[in-house]
């Protein structure tokens, strides 16, 4: 037997009511965390470019195996961010795009290493 809509709605009224369970923020939370680097392409440019002086945008795409659109979108948010310097020359007739670490991006890779390297001590120590 199908249910009356007052019946539902009176059923749909009482969920709404009901108290949703809160969330507690655990201590030692990862509320830091540095989103922009967490990404995982993104963390991946920062992390090759902190031990090169410079990367081209192939060397790039090729070291961390991805397509010419999702590394120019992530590279693209770096640079917005100051933590990524980026130098458009030609050789020859081809365009060649260069990439380095800024000193902004090493200071914000060497924050974020040290975000996840307290976060990985707290669970060992559970």
């Amino acid at each position: 037997m199908a249910k009356s809509s007052s019946a539902k709605q009176r059923k749909h009224e009482t969920e709404a009511e009901a108290p949703r369970p809160t969330r507690t923020p655990q201590k030692n939370a990862a509320p830091n965390l540095d989103r922009l680097i967490h990404e995982r392409l993104r963390l991946g440019i920062l992390s090759a470019l902190s031990v090169n002086q410079s990367l081209t945008f192939n060397e790039l795409k090729k070291l961390l195996d991805t397509t010419d659109g999702n590394l120019s979108v992530h590279a693209r948010k770096l640079e917005e961010a100051g933590y990524v310097a980026v130098a458009k020359s030609f050789a020859g007739r081809v365009p060649r795009t260069d990439y380095r670490l800024t000193a902004a991006g090493r200071r914000a890779l060497e924050r974020y290493l040290d975000h996840m390297e307290a976060l990985i001590q707290v669970m060992r120590e559970k």
